[in-house]
């Protein structure tokens, strides 16, 4: 029972979050959330399984600092995005402007 639990929640979780970033393409910040989502549900997933296997949790911060670094390379791209076309909608947003 606590081990369907332990798995099952963090694979409910992982799913709803992909079923976010997959039906809310409008905004690049709402991509962006979903995606940190994941992440941390990731994350989750990440720490039980060490935590049950007795691993030590380097590898998991190693995990969260690559997470971070995701997170503000993401940010600098939405900030980015914003200063050049005023907005965050993809539909504005032409990948073969120069």
């Amino acid at each position: 029972m606590l081990m369907s639990l332990y798995w099952g929640l963090p694979f409910f979780l992982f799913l709803k979050g992909f079923f976010v970033f997959v039906s809310n393409r409008k905004h690049l910040l709402s991509m962006l959330l979903s995606l940190e989502y994941i992440v941390l549900n990731l994350f989750f997933l990440l720490f039980i399984f060490l935590n049950l296997m007795d691993y030590s949790s380097f590898f998991s911060m190693m995990f969260l600092t690559f997470s971070v670094c995701e997170g503000a390379l993401g940010l600098s791209i939405l900030v980015s995005m914003i200063r050049t076309h005023g907005n965050d909608y993809f539909q504005s947003f032409n990948i073969l402007q120069c």
